[in-house]
């Protein structure tokens, strides 16, 4: 039987440590005795930091497979420490309770999935061509094996920003005329065979296996939930941190925050608008990793920190206008 990986301290340097792990604690300060959500618990490493800095934690997480990480955590911190299992679009109803002061979010896949060949989010791994975060509802081979070739390639343009989409798409749709692609390693292949390998380029398959990802756990869906839930659920003066590992991702939480930068330009002829309280305040410019933690974790390069603090205007019904969440449409 395969034994649960052992919980990581916040302070490793191994394949679980979380990133940007100091940026995200002094966004979220002060800790002592404050009430985080952590809403994307993964192994832990966010929540473990932020208890032993006093705080008490509501921890979430839609991954079976963390348990172990979050029974370690409960052993230890029996009186600060909750686990609730969900979605972290739901994160106002599984945090309901006490007042809550700052919550966190650590979007996208984690390396402890990635890890996992037999969960089928590598293609560095050969395994299962799955890619559910939760085990339920449609795989990546669902989508591989059963989209039609037009609408394969614009979802590998719109979630993957897959520039060979349509290339790669017909790759696969004659390959699977032949028989169902089941693994990892061969839709890698099949990609590679697709549009080439230059000598140290980042992987073919990246953008695809990313943009599937994407999909099969409706990413950026709960990534606006779950930002708009954030801003019910904080009080005024309430912090919100997010770790992004793509651009997409990033240009939606930047535009969250400051949606007046994303407005279209009106017309001067046209009655002047409305301008309406800001919900976010003392929005802090978009953080990377340093040299030193990039030495340590090399999945820290593509990270980005963004956090605000709650004002007192009133939530906003959720809504994607101005964020830039991508659509599936034409491809190339």
């Amino acid at each position: 039987m395969r034994q649960p990986r052992r919980p990581e301290s916040s302070g490793a340097a191994g394949p679980h440590a979380p990133v940007l792990l100091a940026e995200v604690l002094e966004a979220l300060s002060p800790l002592a005795g404050a009430r985080i959500v952590d809403g994307t618990f993964g192994a832990g490493g966010y929540s473990r930091a932020l208890l032993e800095a006093g705080a008490s934690i509501v921890a979430i997480d839609r991954d079976p497979s963390v348990a172990p990480f979050a029974a370690s955590l409960t052993e230890a911190y029996p009186d600060r420490f909750t686990f609730v299992p969900g979605v972290f679009a739901e994160l106002e109803l599984l945090a309901s309770g006490e007042p809550v002061d700052g919550v966190v979010l650590d979007i996208g896949v984690s390396s402890m999935q990635l890890d996992e060949a037999e969960r089928g989010f590598s293609f560095m791994r050969e395994g299962p061509l799955d890619m559910r975060m939760a085990g339920e509802g449609e795989s990546a081979a669902d989508l591989v094996n059963g989209l039609a070739e037009a609408d394969l390639a614009n979802l590998l343009y719109a979630y993957g920003e897959e520039r060979k989409s349509r290339r790669i798409a017909k790759t696969i749709a004659a390959a699977r005329a032949e028989k169902p692609i089941a693994t990892t390693g061969e839709l890698a292949r099949l990609i590679e065979k697709a549009i080439g390998r230059k000598p140290g380029d980042a992987h073919p398959a990246t953008r695809s296996f990313q943009a599937l990802r994407i999909a099969v756990n409706d990413e950026f869906g709960q990534l606006v939930e779950g930002l708009f839930a954030a801003e019910r659920l904080l009080p005024e003066g309430g912090r919100l941190a997010v770790v992004t590992f793509h651009s997409l991702e990033d240009r939606i939480v930047k535009r969250f925050f400051e949606p007046e930068k994303s407005a279209p330009t009106q017309s001067r002829h046209l009655p002047e608008r409305r301008v309406e309280d800001s919900r976010w305040a003392h929005i802090a410019k978009a953080r990377k990793a340093g040299a030193d933690e990039l030495a340590r974790n090399a999945r820290a390069r593509s990270a980005t920190l963004r956090s605000a603090l709650r004002t007192a205007a009133p939530a906003r019904p959720v809504g994607t206008a101005g964020l830039g969440v991508p659509q599936i449409g034409g491809a190339t």
